[in-house]
């Protein structure tokens, strides 16, 4: 356990100026070696996603037509550019004019923080024309928080009903044998049962399975994720204890609070994408390991078939690509009740809008919603738009065409602003140190106004900080070469401890740094994780953040020993180390082993440019 913060505090305050003074000082020596040779090369990005990345496969747009550009939830982007190739080709004209559509992949809740921030062209990408989130929860947050900006509406008033283009329910994926353990798939499932096992403190022993441990729950940040906001919702829903809609007035009381609290502790993380748990849950079952990794998922019923298919990521290029996996997924439906994800097509209502293209945005709904398109989204374990199963779901074992007994209606606009609150006062807490390469090349300029990559990292770092409770643990390590301190490699700038505590000395010590020599990526990584794994809390998240722009530089090369300790020591509640590959040389490909040796995952932002969202996208793991 950690030490009291105030303790904590008091240390890191006497320890920054001695710390800050050796780095001045390394500085001061090494200065001419540093303008003349750099010491590593390069940078990377990491990231499970880049928010506007179009990404989708798509033929180029065609001289004389208009281009409508459309943003599209991550797991059905891919399939919208093909659907938009075909709409192309198709010779389909309106008022003699053709159109071509771009289908860029953007995160509902990255989507819904663009349009309410404004959308800013040189960090979002191409404003869009159309936006299809995954569910209609992510509208009626975007007019709350347009309207208390004070922003226009950009949601049309007509229709009053937004179409949708297809849809999917909200189901927990649990690996079969599992389920079974709980009754699938003649018992009915819920929430009340996931709360249950989460606090039996016998786990998976109360149903004859002592091997499998404690019951974890995989689901992902809810103030950007659609399966998670939707699994949240579904918690509330069933603490009320009924099926109506959840008002203000539920939402308040105590032990609809305490109800999501306690699921909530089940959590082994968070995140921005279910691809994370899905991918790590795919390479458990390549180990023989399934069962030891996640009980249970919060995710779409499609991912459930994606899964079972091989293709974890749901991208029709990759489907073929890896054998289904030995354990499949199957999907409960929670028998409290469950939201569809259901689609919504928006054609915008803003500045950058023009008449001529919402004629081409309304003439792609319409070819979206024929039978012929409609079949490709079933085909790929979608639902139609209108909730209908197509073939691949009606063949299945894994789901059930008629699973959803209960569907719930998506709560008022204040009432999801009040959710997501409430989230983040009861969430899991973080107990997380965060890594940050200071190497010679940190100091390259980053192609963004004149300032070094190092400058943008500090900024994206203080800023990610704001996602983060005072009553999280945070500390912050910086590494590189011939330091001044007792391993010559890291600097424990400030301990980890309460944020109310440790927030300005880390903004301060970030404020202060300063790029010096080469990278000791692996032996620096294996430090903190030690370093954490030494005290973990058993009630909050444990997490290394490593951020590097370059590859190891090092005479520890021991990469396979890194991995190796990583993988054992990830079980249970063990550390998972998040990375972020950051500038163009940075060694992606090994920060993707890294984090996938300890559960977690690796995010690029190999575009400098980039590090603001994904910095915030790795801290929505906690």
């Amino acid at each position: 356990m950690t030490q009291p913060s105030g303790g904590r505090a008091s240390g890191t305050r006497s320890k920054l100026p001695i710390i800050a003074a050796a780095l001045a000082g390394v500085l001061l020596i090494l200065g001419i070696r540093y303008f003349t040779t750099r010491d590593d090369s390069g940078s990377a990005s990491g990231g499970n996603t880049i928010s506007g990345a179009p990404n989708t496969g798509q033929q180029p747009a065609r001289e004389g037509c208009t281009t409508v550009t459309v943003a599209a939830s991550s797991e059905k982007a891919a399939l919208m550019g093909q659907i938009a190739n075909s709409y192309r080709n198709s010779g389909r004209t309106v008022n003699g004019k053709c159109y071509d559509m771009v289908v860029n992949s953007v995160a509902s809740g990255t989507g819904e923080a663009n349009l309410a921030a404004g959308w800013d062209e040189t960090l979002d990408g191409t404003p869009p024309d159309v936006w299809t989130p995954a569910a209609s929860t992510w509208v009626s947050l975007l007019k709350t928080d347009l309207t208390a900006k004070d922003k226009p509406n950009l949601v049309s008033t007509a229709p009053a009903v937004l179409p949708s283009v297809t849809s999917t329910p909200l189901v927990l994926a649990m690996p079969e044998p599992m389920a079974k353990a709980l009754g699938w798939p003649d018992t009915p499932i819920g929430w009340a049962d996931v709360l249950a096992l989460a606090k039996d403190p016998q786990g998976w022993a109360s149903k004859g399975h002592p091997e499998w441990g404690k019951f974890t729950l995989g689901k992902t940040n809810p103030t950007i994720s659609t399966s998670g906001l939707a699994a949240t919702i579904g918690t509330l829903v069933a603490a009320t204890g009924t099926s109506s809609d959840l008002t203000t007035a539920a939402l308040q009381r105590p032990e609809v609070q305490q109800y999501l609290k306690d699921v909530e502790s089940s959590v082994i993380h968070y995140g921005d994408t279910t691809l994370t748990y899905l991918s790590n849950l795919q390479r458990a079952d390549d180990a023989g390991s399934t069962l030891g990794y996640v009980s249970a998922v919060a995710v779409e019923e499609k991912s459930v078939l994606d899964y079972n298919a091989g293709n974890p990521s749901g991208d029709p290029a990759t489907l073929g690509d890896h054998a289904a996996p030995k354990v499949p997924l199957v999907a409960v439906y929670p028998k409290e009740g469950t939201l569809f994800s259901d689609s919504p097509y928006v054609i915008l209502d803003a500045p950058w809008s023009t008449a001529d293209k919402k004629a081409g945005a309304q003439d792609f709904l319409d070819y979206l919603l024929l039978p012929e398109q409609q079949k490709v989204f079933t085909d790929a374990f979608f639902r139609t738009a209108d909730g209908k199963a197509g073939d691949p779901i009606n063949a299945s074992a894994d789901v059930k065409a008629d699973g959803v007994t209960i569907t719930l209606n998506p709560p008022a606009p204040e009432v999801l602003s009040q959710v997501r609150s409430l989230w983040a006062e009861v969430r899991k807490p973080a107990r997380v140190l965060v890594l940050m390469d200071v190497s010679g090349s940190m100091g390259a300029d980053s192609g963004s106004g004149g300032r070094t990559k190092l400058d943008l990292a500090k900024s994206a770092a203080t800023t990610a900080l704001g996602q983060l409770a005072d009553t999280d643990q945070v500390g912050f390590w910086v590494f590189t070469t011939d330091l001044p301190t007792p391993d010559t490699i890291t600097a424990d700038l400030v301990d980890v401890g309460q944020l109310s505590q440790t927030r300005k000395p880390i903004t301060d010590a970030i404020a202060g740094l300063t790029p010096l020599n080469g990278t000791p990526l692996y032996a620096a990584t294996r430090l903190a994780a030690e370093k954490m794994n030494t005290s973990t809390d058993p009630g909050s998240i444990n997490a290394v953040v490593v951020l590097t722009d370059g590859r190891n530089e090092y005479t520890d090369n021991d990469l396979n020993g890194l991995l190796s300790y990583l993988q054992s020591s990830s079980q249970e509640n063990g550390v998972r180390v998040f990375t972020i590959a950051y500038g163009p040389d940075a060694d992606l490909d090994v920060l993707k082993q890294i984090s996938e040796a300890s559960r977690a995952a690796a995010y690029d932002a190999r575009d400098p440019a980039t590090i603001d969202k994904v910095f915030a996208n790795v801290l929505s793991n906690f």
